[in-house]
């Protein structure tokens, strides 16, 4: 017999925090892989992200205005690249004017190591 009790259903809120980087808002905790924008770094390349906008141990919360003094969450780069091809395809009708563009946006994936 499972039991379905939403306490085993929980995911672990105790040491995160809330970053900005690339003009976006990213919840993240030890351990997690994250794709945002572009950083200038190599692969293995140890960065870390100041603008910390709530941080939590998981007894207290801290919230910046706008970002928490002394915050930093440190982030392992493990992979750059190019995300998939999107389509931009612009139809005018009864003008025969049809245009297609394509773009690849570029990406950082991180590993959060730690929050402090």
């Amino acid at each position: 017999m499972t039991n379905n009790s939403k306490e085993n259903n929980r995911v672990s809120t105790a040491g995160f925090a809330v970053i900005e980087t690339g003009g976006k808002q990213y919840k993240v905790t030890p351990g997690d892989k994250l794709k945002i924008e572009k950083l200038k770094g190599e692969e293995n390349e140890a960065v870390s992200f100041d603008k910390v906008l709530l941080k939590s141990d998981g007894k207290s919360v801290e919230i910046g205005a706008p970002y928490v003094s002394g915050a930093k969450v440190e982030a392992k780069i493990s992979r750059v690249g190019r995300s998939r091809k999107k389509m931009v395809f612009k139809y005018a009708s009864k003008t025969r004017r049809r245009v297609k563009k394509t773009h690849r946006q570029h990406f950082t994936e991180v590993e959060i190591t730690k929050v402090s």
